[in-house]
């Protein structure tokens, strides 16, 4: 456990084993200020109670001046107040009831669908086959196919907007540059820009269709509006459900007890997404700023502090979830936050759940066992968390 470490740092949460620091600050600094080196300091909230008093408190704790460390240690988020994770008030409010229509289970039935064949065919070529990258081979497609049917990206394209989301907000290979995350992200936002412009001269039923009919506080969307909530809806409904499947498949590999009782069916495929959805906790922290001074525990928040809440820590608080460090498919209850919780509570949690469970219904159907070949390489991301690539052996199971 080393307190000095800089939680900003890429590098630090790809490097680090820091469940020890997350188990000290819970118990001895539950609300603690960190230092950080070259930039603005910010509290770092561990406690699960604590955490769920932030997130629901969007008054005091806002998100229109940023909701990662990233842009909230630059001092602001182009998108403030235009994008939903980064929108408070009847702004929010607005926005959401807009998307909402498209991220209904009746609206999501044809993706869910599409996605549910998707998959069975993935997991099949892979039992054929008999090794696979799991990211590359089967997780990276899963959910982008997805998110893109949602969106009517051309088949053609999809390929380049996964290079772009990989790279946004983390690097497979080193502590990602500021250049290249910037570069990653104007790149997503002008495609959506052309893909928003074409839309408008031809209408259909998906979400950017959606939001050009609709309207907002009673004026319509803008194209720049339409284009970062296109962005929003690319890089959380892509990578975090990416990183979820990937690191639920590492886990089974190391717990292969929980593998077979999930595979024999002594273990449900619901409790196990959710299990799947605490353990792995793709998105590690969410930020905000304080807009009125006020005391938390023993500490004093002052109005204008990033305070930031650590859903990596709140998930494994041994307070709410009853032997925390263990990999229990079968847990329950088991409310994490990696959806977060509140206003901002994630729109695609349902589709990500439906991912998921297509992913372990068609791994125990199809897949008798697998064998890790190599070691996983961990993504470089401050916000992420997860595997870049994760190489197996696959052995197929009675067709």
């Amino acid at each position: 456990m080393d307190l000095s470490l800089n939680l900003a740092d890429p590098r630090v949460h790809a490097e680090h084993d820091l469940s020890g620091l997350w188990r000290h600050l819970r118990d001895a600094d539950p609300v603690h200020w960190h230092a950080a080196p070259d930039n603005r300091g910010f509290w770092v909230i561990t406690r699960y109670g604590d955490v769920l008093d932030v997130y629901r408190d969007d008054k005091t704790f806002c998100s229109e001046q940023g909701n990662v460390l990233d842009t909230l240690l630059a001092g602001y988020d182009s998108a403030a107040g235009r994008m939903l994770a980064v929108s408070d008030g009847k702004r929010h409010v607005n926005l959401r009831r807009v998307l909402s229509r498209a991220f209904s289970p009746q609206a999501m039935d044809l993706v869910i669908r599409s996605m549910r064949v998707g998959t069975r065919q993935l997991i099949d070529r892979v039992r054929t086959d008999g090794c696979c990258d799991f990211v590359r081979d089967v997780a990276a497609k899963i959910p982008l196919a997805a998110v893109c049917d949602l969106l009517r990206v051309p088949l053609s394209d999809r390929g380049y907007i996964l290079s772009l989301t990989s790279s946004a907000l983390a690097s497979a290979d080193h502590a990602p540059t500021e250049a290249g995350s910037w570069n990653s992200k104007a790149e997503i936002l002008l495609y959506f820009t052309d893909l928003v412009r074409r839309r408008r001269q031809n209408l259909d039923d998906d979400i950017i269709s959606i939001m050009i009919a609709s309207n907002t506080g009673n004026r319509p969307l803008t194209d720049e509006e339409i284009v970062v909530n296109c962005y929003g809806i690319v890089m959380a409904g892509d990578e975090t459900t990416r990183l979820a499947m990937t690191g639920g498949v590492l886990a089974l590999l190391e717990y292969p007890e929980q593998w077979r009782r999930l595979r024999g069916g002594d273990i449900g495929v619901e409790s196990a997404v959710e299990e799947i959805l605490r353990w792995t906790t793709p998105t590690l922290h969410a930020g905000r700023t304080a807009t009125r001074e006020l005391k938390m525990g023993d500490k004093v928040i002052r109005a204008g502090d990033i305070v930031t809440v650590w859903n990596i820590s709140a998930n494994f608080d041994e307070q709410r979830f009853a032997e925390a460090p263990l990999f229990d498919l079968a847990r329950n209850p088991n409310k994490h936050v990696t959806f977060a919780y509140g206003r901002h509570f994630c729109l695609g949690s349902y589709l990500a759940r439906a991912e998921l469970s297509e992913l372990l219904i068609s791994l125990r159907s199809m897949v008798a066992d697998f064998e890790l070949q190599g070691q996983p390489k961990r993504i470089f991301s401050n916000f992420l968390n997860g595997y870049s690539e994760l190489s197996l052996l696959v052995k197929a199971r009675g067709r």
